[in-house]
């Protein structure tokens, strides 16, 4: 359990009341921090809609598609020192988390000169969004620590902190009419808040950490994991841009709406289980497995019962006949949710290549979306079957820990919870 500076846990277990009650309180603030960023993220694009010329969205759309992407090693970063920290309290992670941002910068700014001209957006705002990137891919070193540290509550105001962070200036901006570039200014002096308030928030410095560091190939695992999971459950959206009608792709990208929705949904289960994890927990697995299953389920039969509410939820009320779908998307949804448990649970058993499944379903589903008619049926139950194959693969994955010295043991002092 925690101690009162979040530092290690001692040997002595707090009652199960007040766990129970730690964690519940810990799962609620979570997931409202995560629909704080969801709807912090929707209001960029909207608010863009509204104040700027027709090229100037197109070009904010492909910033905000960018910086998507090159944020994904922020997720990945903050899986890995979870896990670390998990089974090392105190570990730091301060080299990696600044050479991983460092690299997502470069990355960026090297794009510079051939994705402005190629994308049609100006070489400064690039060169502003790969600041921007970095600033937010260093945020999840310490939210890495604060999840492996399971502080859950100081986790949810860390995800606000990066969300507003992210969102808020450029919010900001267009709100002000300040453009494009003007938006993107203001929108990166803001993100560089992010890891100055999140220094504040765990009071993490170099002179406290203990343990053995993390290793760069611990933060590319993970950054892979999170990247195939991203690439593999939006696969389907963009082969049905590529192979359907616009009318036909246009309802497709409906249906994945819910799709999305029901991967992310549970992801609160997967925030809360994966330091237990990182310790082999079968109970933590079992647990978050049966948690993610009963959502996915849920969701699936509501989508059964009203799938044109949900339908014309998604995309209003020209979308609504298309209901009698909407249970297969979701399915596809909660199949990838339980996707992401088996996956992060390989991350903390320290496998090597956990994505494996993933880039795999995605040759599957591109391999059979060339064989099959080019229909909205036919793609959905493409999606739907591959999502399925990964999950048995990913589940057939054997669980390396402990055969190859990937479990180091805990300081002495703290108490690792036992493998059930």
């Amino acid at each position: 359990m925690d101690q009162a500076g979040g530092r290690g846990r001692t040997a002595v277990a707090a009652p199960a009341g007040g766990t129970a009650r730690r964690i519940g309180a810990g799962a609620a603030a979570v997931a409202i921090a995560g629909a704080v960023a969801s709807a912090l993220g929707y209001l960029v694009p909207v608010l863009g809609a509204r104040t700027l010329e027709a090229s100037d969205l197109g070009a904010l759309a492909t910033v905000l598609a960018i910086a998507g992407i090159a944020a994904v090693p922020s997720m990945g970063l903050q899986i890995a020192v979870a896990v670390h920290r998990a089974r090392q309290p105190g570990a730091g992670a301060q080299r990696a988390g600044w050479l991983t941002a460092a690299a997502c910068t470069a990355l960026v700014a090297l794009l510079a000169p051939v994705a402005g001209p190629l994308l049609d957006v100006p070489a400064t705002v690039i060169l502003l969004l790969a600041v921007y990137t970095g600033a937010i891919v260093a945020a999840g070193r310490w939210l890495g620590e604060l999840q492996g540290d399971e502080r859950f509550l100081l986790l949810a105001v860390g995800m606000a902190v990066q969300a507003v962070g992210r969102y808020g200036g450029l919010s900001a901006g267009l709100l002000l009419d300040a453009g494009l570039t003007g938006s993107m200014l203001i929108g990166t002096a803001t993100a560089l808040l992010i890891p100055v308030a999140l220094i504040l928030l765990t009071r993490s410095s170099a002179g406290t950490s203990t343990g053995l560091g993390i290793t760069a190939r611990q933060v590319f695992t993970a950054c892979s994991a999170t990247l195939a999971m991203l690439v593999v459950s939006y696969a389907d959206l963009l082969l049905a841009r590529a192979l359907l009608p616009a009318a036909a792709s246009g309802a497709y990208a409906v249906g994945t709406v819910l799709t999305k929705g029901a991967i992310w949904a549970p992801q609160v289960v997967t925030v809360l289980a994966l330091p237990r994890l990182a310790h082999g927990s079968r109970r933590a697995l079992l647990v978050a497995v049966g948690l993610v299953t009963a959502s996915g389920a849920v969701l699936v039969t509501a989508s059964a019962l009203a799938g044109g509410l949900a339908f014309g939820a998604a995309g209003g009320p020209d979308y609504a006949g298309l209901g009698r779908y909407a249970p297969v998307f979701a399915a596809t949804g909660a199949l990838y949710a339980l996707v992401f448990v088996l996956v992060n649970a390989q991350v903390a058993a320290g496998s090597r290549w956990p994505s494996a499944p993933m880039w795999a379903g995605c040759v599957v589903l591109v391999a059979a979306t060339t064989v099959v008619p080019h229909t909205f049926t036919a793609i959905m139950w493409c999606a739907t079957g591959t999502a399925l194959l990964v999950l048995v693969a990913t589940a057939l994955m054997p669980n390396v820990a402990g055969q190859r010295g990937l479990r180091p043991s805990p300081p002495s002092g703290t108490k690792v919870p036992e493998s059930d």
